[in-house]
């Protein structure tokens, strides 16, 4: 057996889980992994609250720009974090399988909480945003404000979109390309018009011109740039689906990394260009069109779509478009937040983390069965139960999803670190690729995660309290507290992951580890595994010998 680091195993052709290997190339990857950050709906519903993060006595205002970039560099980091471990395991489950390498179990199981966690959370605010928008749409403004209409719809997309990831991997990425196609043209005819206006002096009051210190953020407090740097984190978020579905890639050891990290690059180009679109056009005022108005917080596009397009029969399309790509946006979004979701689900029940179920895999469609239709049942009860409580606490559930994202990619950077501890001094490029440019990227997010706990437990932090406490603190550190609370419980239940019996060090996976009782329920003639249910190895004795993953599959 290899024991190499840099190759646990040789990855076979097939992907090992049943899941359709070879489905997707470096581009449908990189479609996936930009479509999943939704960059319409991510720019409108937190550019506004960027700009009007309180500095001291004022705002973040026009260095907006300044913290796309500063949110940048901890993703990037990551996305080469990403990258180096994917090299190594190309394994659907990422930051659940990586940081059980690296550090064990329950800090792996934890890992795969918080991107299951992570991704429901923001399930309601995309359906939310894609519900409102398809009544807008249609200019049927009445039921666009209806919290009740608005939630029936976003159900229904969560629906749509659940069945889609259910029929296939292939049908997913080939809608992402026309609904991210879209959605990134209209934001750069958006971006240009309001140049264009800003510069031939026919933008409104109170808009600027451009100026390079916007891209310094020289002026800022140690909070701001922490508080605005983890909403702008929550811009960039869900490039990690393209490593998530890596076992569905051609190539899995290497596309999925670069496309995580081209994806990051796109992104960036993406908003920058937008963001020093907006706020020049805009200004940061707090009337107005000014990004400040905590009325235009919530959705800058519709508060700005007139005025850039103006009145006339085109302007009146590029508005409709505009609002089409904020709910291709959100919808995109909602059908790629399910499926690292799902893939995170499947890992988790083929090492036995979670109930075996989870690792059920349809045989025609080669899709995660039970993983699918537990995210999309599970997002939809999240969602109504979070719109009856209270649309505050829908409003604050953003930021706590920006709690989830620190938590779960600065584990996988500080992974890599560990993971190739033995051999970071091999070469150059290991110790900086695998060990200095990871653990910033994870130093980054943990600082901002401790320096947003003490924000975010303000009570005056956010839209709701809860025994004195900021709402937002409690959504995020309290689901990190439920996924413990589960995690104790399985672990009484089903202590088999627990104990490591179920993911030995050098088989990263049971059903590549060749083992007799593993089920093949696959396509006749195909050679392609569908279900596949995870052998039991708790009652192995100890120091009983795995065969070789090697070796391949065999029923």
């Amino acid at each position: 057996m290899s024991t190499s680091q840099d190759a646990l195993i040789g990855y076979p052709e097939q992907a090992s889980k049943g899941l359709k290997g070879g489905a997707l190339g470096l581009v449908s990857s990189i479609v996936v992994g930009v479509a999943s950050t939704a960059p319409a709906y991510s720019l409108a519903a937190s550019l506004g609250f960027v700009v009007a993060t309180a500095n001291g006595d004022g705002i973040v205002g026009v260095k907006a720009p300044s913290i796309m970039l500063i949110a940048f560099i901890p993703m990037f980091f990551i996305a080469i974090a990403y990258q180096e471990l994917n090299k190594a395991e190309p394994d659907c489950g990422t930051t659940f399988t990586w940081a059980t390498r690296a550090f064990g179990t329950r800090v792996g199981w934890m890992g795969g909480w918080g991107i299951i966690a992570a991704d429901v959370i923001v399930m309601a605010n995309l359906s939310q945003i894609a519900g409102a928008y398809t009544f807008s749409l249609f200019h049927l403004d009445g039921l666009a404000a209806s919290k009740f209409w608005s939630t029936v719809a976003g159900v229904i997309w969560i629906l749509i979109m659940t069945y889609i990831c259910y029929r296939g991997i292939e049908i997913s990425a080939r809608i992402q390309y026309v609904l991210l196609g879209t959605e990134v043209l209209v934001l750069i005819i958006f971006s240009g018009y309001a140049l264009v206006k800003v510069y031939t002096n026919a933008a409104p009051a109170g808009a600027l011109h451009p100026h390079l210190s916007w891209l310094v953020p020289t002026g800022l407090s140690s909070s701001a740039i922490v508080t605005a740097t983890l909403l702008a984190v929550f811009i960039y978020w869900g490039w990690d689906t393209a490593v998530s579905v890596n076992e569905e890639t051609k190539d899995p050891a290497t596309t999925p990394g670069r496309a995580a990290i081209i994806s990051t690059l796109l992104l960036l180009a993406t908003y920058a260009l937008v963001t020093v679109a907006t706020v020049a056009f805009a200004g940061v005022g707090s009337t107005g069109i000014g990004l400040a108005n905590p009325a235009n917080s919530a959705d800058v596009f519709n508060a700005l779509g007139p005025t850039v397009f103006g009145g006339s029969g085109f302007g009146r399309v590029m508005e409709s478009l505009l609002i089409i790509s904020v709910l291709t946006s959100a919808s995109a979004s909602t059908q790629t937040t399910i499926l690292p979701t799902a893939r995170t689900a499947l890992s988790m029940g083929v090492y036995k983390a979670i109930p075996a179920r989870f690792a059920r895999i349809h045989p025609r469609y080669l899709t995660p069965t039970d993983s699918t239709i537990w995210m999309g049942l599970v997002s939809i009860i999240f969602y109504v139960g979070l719109t009856i409580v209270s649309s505050n606490v829908l409003l604050d559930s953003i930021a706590a999803v920006g709690l989830m994202i620190a938590f779960y990619y600065g584990m996988t950077g500080f992974a890599c670190v560990w993971f190739y501890r033995k051999t970071l001094t091999d070469t150059r490029r290991d110790f900086f690729m695998r060990g200095v440019i990871p653990f910033l990227g994870g130093l980054m997010l943990l600082l901002a995660f401790v320096k947003a706990c003490f924000l975010y437990a303000d009570p005056n932090y956010g839209k709701t309290t809860l025994f004195g406490i900021g709402g937002v603190f409690i959504l995020g550190i309290g689901s990190l507290v439920v996924g413990a609370v589960l995690m104790v419980i399985y672990n009484i239940v089903a202590p088999a992951f627990f104990r490591g019996d179920t993911m030995r060090p050098g088989v990263p996976d049971l059903v590549l580890a060749g083992e007799s009782d593993i089920e093949y329920s696959g396509l006749p003639d195909s050679g392609l595994p569908g279900t596949v249910i995870a052998p039991d190895l708790s009652n192995l004795p100890p120091g009983a010998e795995v065969e070789d993953p090697e070796a391949g599959p065999h029923a």
